[in-house]
C-alpha cells in the first residue's frame, strides 16, 4: 500500500503511534538518497540533474498477522499506520521475528565529488577515447549519490549508515556502413574513480573489434570476462539461496559438503568490502562474511530470518528488501569469486582456438541454468592471439554444468555491480554463428 503527499514524523513516532492503534509489534525503514548526476550524448555535455528521494515502509503486526504500508516524501503519521492495519485483515497470523535491540551508527565510508569535477572527468575521458577513434560517437554517465538507511524496531533496535558512492558508465558506439558496434564499460567506488581503467579498456576493445571474422563453431573454449561473467553468477546466488532450497527448487539443496563446481573455485560473501559493502541487512540483523563454496565444495547457503527458522539455521544476516514495497527475502550483499592468478592477456594465450565473450544481450539463466544468449560483443581467438570481433553469435548450455568446466581464472577481478568477478576461461560452451 503507498501513500504520498503527507507529513514528516520521525520513525520512533510511528512505532510509537503503531502501538497505541493496535500493533503489538512495528518496524520502520527509513531510506533518503541525493544524487547530480552528470549525463554525456554525442560526445558533449547534454545535462545535468539533481535527484533527491525518501520513503519510508512500515511492517506492523496486529494479532500476528502482518501488513505493510509504504510512503515517499513526507509521511502523513495516521493515514500510513492506518494502511498498514488494513493490510493485516488480508494476511494470516506468523511468528514475530524482529531483531533484538540496539543501538549503532556506522559512519560513512566514502568521499563527495563535486559536480565540476564529474564533468571534467567525464570531457576528459571522451576525448581521450576521440584522440584514437575520432568516428566514434561517446555517451556516458557519471554520478556521485550519497544514501542514508535507517532501521527502528519496536524492540528497540535503532540502526543507521550513510553510503556515498561514485560511479560512471561510459559506451562508444562506432558505425561503419551496415555495420554497429557498441562498447561500454563503468565502475563504482567509494572514495575515488580509475577514470583512466575504464577508458582503456575501451580502447583496448575498439583496437580488438577494427575486423569482423567468422566465429568458431560447436564447442569450443571460451572465456568470459569478468563483464559477461554475471551469465554465471546469478544462477549461483539463486542456487545458494535458502529460499530455494526451502521451496525445493535449488539443484544443490542435499548438496552440502559436496562438490557441485570446479576446484578452481571459491566463493565467498564479505559486506565489508567494495562499494557496496553493508553493515546490516534490511532485518536489522548484522552482515558477516560466508564461505559459500571453497575449492568446489559447497559450504553453506544464505537466509533472512524467516527462512532460516523454517530451514533450521537461523538468519545469517541477509534479509533484503527487492523494494520499499516488498517484505524481507534472501538476498547476498557481495558476492566474491577468489581470483586467480595471470592477467587477461595471459588467459588469452591459453586459447588455441576460441571464443572471448565481453558482453552479451538477454537475460540470465535463472535458477534452471539454461540459457541460450546472443553475444553483443565477442573476439576470436587463434593460437592465443585476437583476430578480430564476432557477429551474429550465440552461446547456449547449463550453467551447472559449465561450472564443473571452469579450467583456469584470471587476476583481473572486478565489481560487475555488487559481485566481485574474475575472467575466466570454460573448457566448451556450444556456439553457433553465421560461418
Amino acid at each position: 500500500m503507498i501513500v504520498k503527499n503527507s507529513k514528516y514524523m520521525e520513525p520512533e513516532q510511528l512505532i510509537e503511534l503503531a502501538e497505541k492503534s493496535g500493533a503489538n509489534a512495528s518496524e520502520v525503514y527509513q531510506s533518503k538518497s541525493f544524487s547530480k548526476p552528470v549525463f554525456f550524448e554525442a560526445n558533449r555535455l547534454k545535462q545535468l540533474e539533481s535527484s533527491q528521494a525518501e520513503g519510508v515502509a512500515l511492517r506492523l503486526w496486529r494479532e500476528n498477522r502482518p501488513g505493510l504500508a509504504v510512503a515517499y516524501g513526507e509521511v502523513e503519521p495516521q493515514m500510513l499506520v492506518d494502511k498498514a492495519l488494513a493490510m493485516t485483515k488480508l494476511n494470516e497470523p506468523e511468528i514475530v521475528e524482529l531483531a533484538e535491540a540496539r543501538s549503532e551508527v556506522y559512519p560513512d565510508l566514502g568521499e563527495k565529488v563535486s559536480v565540476e569535477e564529474l564533468v571534467k572527468m567525464g570531457k576528459n575521458a571522451i576525448a581521450t577515447i576521440r584522440e584514437e577513434f575520432p568516428e566514434v560517437l561517446c555517451m556516458g554517465q557519471w554520478d556521485c549519490e550519497e544514501e542514508t538507511t535507517r532501521l527502528v524496531n519496536s524492540q528497540g533496535l535503532d540502526c543507521y549508515h550513510t553510503d556515498t558512492t561514485l560511479s560512471c558508465f561510459l559506451s562508444g558506439e562506432w558505425v561503419r556502413g551496415d555495420d554497429f558496434l557498441s562498447v561500454s564499460d563503468g565502475q563504482t567506488q567509494r572514495r575515488s574513480l580509475a577514470n583512466e581503467k575504464v577508458v582503456q579498456q575501451i580502447l583496448q576493445r575498439l583496437e580488438w573489434a577494427k575486423e569482423n571474422v567468422a566465429p568458431p563453431l560447436g564447442k569450443v573454449p571460451v572465456l568470459l570476462t569478468a563483464k559477461a561473467a554475471d551469465l554465471l553468477w546469478d544462477t549461483v546466488q539463486a542456487a545458494l539461496n535458502g529460499k530455494q532450497v526451502l521451496e525445493g527448487s535449488s539443484p544443490w539443496n542435499n548438496r552440502l559438503s559436496q562438490m557441485v563446481t570446479s576446484d578452481t573455485l571459491t566463493l565467498s560473501q564479505k559486506p565489508d568490502t567494495g562499494p557496496y559493502s553493508c553493515p546490516f541487512d534490511d532485518e536489522g540483523t548484522p552482515t558477516r562474511p560466508l564461505l559459500l563454496i571453497r575449492e568446489g565444495q559447497l559450504q553453506q547457503f544464505y537466509c533472512d530470518r524467516t527462512t532460516g527458522r523454517l530451514i533450521g539455521m537461523g538468519t545469517t544476516g541477509n534479509g533484503f528488501r527487492p523494494g520499499m514495497g516488498s517484505y524481507p527475502t534472501p538476498g547476498l550483499v557481495n558476492l566474491l569469486i577468489q581470483p586467480g592468478k595471470g592477467s587477461l592477456h595471459s588467459l588469452i594465450t591459453q586459447l588455441d582456438d576460441g571464443l572471448i565473450v565481453d558482453q552479451i544481450l538477454g537475460g540470465g539463466a535463472g535458477i534452471s541454468g539454461d540459457f541460450s544468449v546472443n553475444v553483443d560483443l565477442g573476439y576470436r581467438v587463434r593460437k592465443g592471439e585476437i583476430i578480430g570481433r564476432v557477429k551474429d553469435t550465440m552461446i547456449a548450455g547449463n550453467v551447472y554444468n559449465i561450472l564443473k568446466q571452469v579450467v583456469s581464472l584470471g587476476e583481473d577481478a572486478d565489481w560487475n555491480g555488487p559481485c566481485y568477478t574474475p575472467s575466466l576461461i570454460i573448457e566448451g560452451i556450444s556456439v553457433t554463428g553465421e560461418e
